[in-house]
């Protein structure tokens, strides 16, 4: 391989630039030193070296890394032991003007000078100290001194620590200890039922702390109000091993007690007594109640409404406590976070103050609340990347009234418009962008109420931890594929949200009606479709029949959502979605069937869609280390056509498609399957990437690496298909792309890496994939012997890599570009 350098006269210049900048670096690093004071180092670094115990050697692997996590200040940065930034400090000089240009740049490029001191060094070890003896590691000590740099010209030095860990202590034994068996103190014994300590854990006091935060809530659910967790003590006894010759040298017995100063007060239950709402408090007005006027009682609760704006039934509601209750922080904070989702204050002020008597175990309860401007107009701009590789731009206009029948409703009154283009895919396979590029333009109202809107349901707040929602929405929406055809949907729904707990979540949609209707159809796109000579037969027969059925359906769904809180410490986590989606079978009874049998029944000339639908969302998420994290995704999804319906093809809206950045990233959106379906070409060409199924199988793992508060990245592997349910004719689909018992082999897999930019608000992402394994190989003719013995490709394609050829990076390196997490 011959290989020439040609040098530009750009390039040239370019060059000389970075070797002047280089020797302006190396000359000027005197110029640092001279504002260095005498006998002073930069501090430019920090080195921990951790020594186990000679004689028990303990496990200290990790040990140096959260040591160092605990060194302040940071050190100066350097390159090459060249420290940069505090050059930069001192040659951009004193600013005149703290908010001019000048500062601006001295603050964003260079830093003042930190210098090595023993008295800082001596305040790290001690920490570091400190942090030994909290985790357990007893006995331990830190020494640390300062290191000059080994050049004399450079005035830098390293702070170095060296830490003598001892064994670690671990649990032997929890005891809660008691004086007697009073009723604080039977419930404080219950509460070491779920004691995070354990037998043969490490002691750290972080647990300790904890787990007095925890015994404090479960208390305060039980009426203690005034409880405070540092009425806690917990007293370590470490010499239980020199007592006992049958106990390891290094473990301990815990003993939690109340401290004896603690007030009678904090050791007593107390319940309800008044609750006052006060809807007209301003944020900056005395909320003395007695200087307002009391409402009608009722329930235990005082309203009081100055403007008359609100039904005191979303009051009752929304504030679980009742007169006589005993108090409960469940309850508590269960009722502030009604009142805040109502969506209808500003602010919400919640205060208990006791009844003033002697013996007094009552507690009157103030909700202070400040209203909402009751009717706003909003306008958004938006860019969007979507999960099947659509990026574009909405503009969105919605008018919203609060409170619109006094009773805590939302109206909201919305109108977009917005494009969605391709982004990346094969401009040369699809030069038309058909299927590529669409307009979306529409309305929609909706009214939720927070409550059941039904009249054989009640809800009982004292049960529920959120309020239950009731929304009504109406959707009218064209959705225009350039130079082809516009789709019109007619949508309307009822639905229902509620949950019992934090952990749980149910959607109930009982009643959804949608209308979807091609139109608009540009017949010269379509003849030149249908009269291609490379036209696959079978997609013209899949798009003949999609524009020329219209569907309504008439159906129901249900979603439920499991998002268990992970235990204090823990390294798991997961979360369980699914939901059934079904229709038709109401209006399929009330329908007529066409003089053909065979046709489907229709109401008002329009077929009936009747269909189910399953969908299910796993994800289990392990974190390794406090900078690693390994998160996996299960997808499962089908969608049946039965009954009327069962030789009509599924709309697109309701099938699935693979690929894309949410989804198998090395496949490019709608590129994948269905099932072992070789690619056709033409079809491409002609529709662009439109491949949809009626079954989804996915499987997603990845490992993300934290390298910096906003740089972070990702190592990952992602496998599944699409397939498609009965026959050739049905779907429009040759037989490979049907399910069957061998639909494990029709996997496809492949693999990538990715940067992520965290910026708190958003997280744009960066996935390269590559595929590792083609599922149509198995299909598709590599080679025909001289006897007609054909062979076929395999489906693993680890021996096509070739980052050197231009054509196989433009056919399998795909960049997805999207914003937030996959997954």
């Amino acid at each position: 391989m011959t290989c020439s350098v040609k040098f530009s006269k750009g390039s040239a210049m370019r060059n000389s630039i970075l070797s002047l900048l280089a020797i302006c670096f190396f000359l000027s690093s005197c110029s640092v030193n001279r504002y260095v004071p005498e006998g002073q180092s930069i501090y430019v670094g920090n080195k921990v070296t951790v020594n186990p115990d000679s004689i028990s050697k303990p496990n200290v692997s990790g040990i140096d890394d959260q040591l160092e996590g605990l060194i302040k200040p940071p050190p100066n940065k350097t390159i090459f032991g060249f420290p940069w930034k505090v050059w930069f400090y001192y040659w951009i000089g004193e600013p005149k003007d703290e908010g001019g240009l000048k500062s601006w740049f001295r603050k964003k490029l260079g830093e003042p000078p930190r210098y090595a001191t023993q008295r800082v060094v001596d305040i790290n070890a001690s920490n570091m100290e400190g942090f030994l003896d909290n985790e357990g590691y007893y006995r331990s000590k830190v020494s640390g001194k300062i290191v000059p740099s080994k050049k004399k010209k450079r005035r830098t030095a390293t702070n170095e620590y060296t830490a003598y860990v001892m064994p670690r202590y671990v649990i032997n034994q929890i005891n809660f200890v008691v004086e007697d068996s009073s009723l604080f103190n039977r419930d404080l014994v219950a509460a070491k039922q779920k004691t995070l300590l354990k037998k043969g854990d490490p002691i750290r006091l972080e647990v300790i702390t904890t787990e007095r935060n925890r015994i404090d809530q479960e208390l305060k659910g039980k009426g203690y109000y005034y409880f405070n967790p540092d009425y806690l003590i917990a007293k370590v006894d470490s010499t239980i091993g020199k007592a006992d010759s049958t106990l390891g040298p290094q473990q301990v017995n815990l003993y939690l007690e109340v401290k004896k100063e603690t007030a009678q007060t904090s050791l007593k239950q107390y319940f309800i007594n008044r609750i006052y709402v006060n809807t007209g408090t301003e944020e900056n007005k005395d909320t003395d109640s007695t200087a307002v006027t009391r409402g009608r009682l009722r329930r235990g609760i005082n309203i009081t409404d100055p403007g008359k704006n609100y039904k005191r039934r979303i009051f009752y509601d929304a504030i679980g406590f009742r007169r006589g209750n005993m108090y409960t922080n469940t309850m508590h904070d269960v009722s502030l976070q009604r009142l805040v989702n109502l969506q209808n204050f500003r602010f919400v002020k919640n205060r208990f103050d006791l009844v003033p008597r002697s013996d007094s175990a009552l507690l009157d309860v103030y909700y202070d609340l400040a209203p909402m401007k009751k009717k706003s107009l909003q306008t958004t701009l938006s860019a969007s990347t979507k999960s099947n590789n659509l990026g574009g731009s909405t503009l969105d206009v919605t008018w919203r009234n609060r409170n619109f029948f006094k009773g805590a409703e939302m109206l909201a009154l919305r109108a977009f418009f917005g494009f969605d283009v391709q982004i990346g895919g094969n401009k040369e396979a699809n030069p038309n962008r058909i299927g590529s590029e669409y307009i979306r333009y529409g309305a929609e109202a909706s009214i939720s109420f927070p409550r059941f809107i039904v009249p054989f349901a009640r809800i009982r707040p004292e049960k529920s931890q959120a309020l239950p929602k009731t929304i009504l929405s109406l959707n009218y929406e064209n959705r225009v594929q350039r130079n082809f055809f516009t789709t019109t949907s007619i949508r309307g729904d009822w639905g229902y949200s509620w949950r019992r707990n934090s952990e749980v979540e149910h959607t109930l949609t009982p009643i959804s009606i949608n209308f979807i209707q091609p139109r608009n159809i540009n017949y010269e796109t379509l003849d030149d479709i249908l009269f291609d000579p490379d036209t696959n037969p079978l997609d013209v027969d899949r798009y003949l029949r999609m524009l020329e059925t219209k569907y309504l359906i008439m159906g129901s769904n249900y979603v439920i959502s499991y998002h268990p809180q992970p235990r204090p410490f823990g390294k798991d986590q997961f979360a369980i979605t699914g939901g059934v989606d079904y229709g038709g079978n109401l209006l399929s009874l009330l329908a007529k069937r066409p003089d053909s049998t065979d046709a489907p029944k229709e109401i008002f000339g329009v077929p009936v869609f009747q269909y189910v639908k399953v969908d299910a969302d796993f994800r289990y998420y392990r974190t390794v280390t406090p900078s690693v994290k390994w998160a996996n995704r299960l997808l499962v999804g089908a969608v049946k056509p039965y009954g009327n319906s069962k030789n009509m093809q599924t709309p697109l809206f309701k099938q699935y498609f693979g690929g894309g950045s949410t989804g198998i990233r090395a496949f490019r959106a709608r590129a994948l399957g269905p099932g072992a379906e070789v690619p056709d070409t033409a079809s491409i060409r002609l529709f662009g990437y439109q491949s949809f199924a009626d079954i989804r199988l996915e499987f997603n793992s990845e490992i993300r690496m934290k390298f910096t508060d906003i740089i972070n990245g990702a190592v990952f592997v992602d496998a599944g298909n699409i397939w498609s349910f009965g026959d050739s004719a049905r779907a429009s689909r040759t037989s490979a792309a049907l399910i069957s018992n061998k639909f494990l082999k029709q996997v496809a897999v492949g693999g990538g890496i990715g940067l992520r930019l965290d910026f708190s608000y958003l997280i744009f992402r960066l996935d390269l994939a590559t595929p590792f394994r083609k599922p149509w190989y198995v299909n598709e003719v590599k080679n025909v012997s001289d006897e007609g013995v054909v062979e076929y490709k395999k489906p693993w394609v680890f021996n096509e890599i070739d980052f050197g050829s231009k054509t196989w990076r433009k056919e399998n390196l795909i960049l997805n570009i999207a914003v937030g997490l996959p997954f």
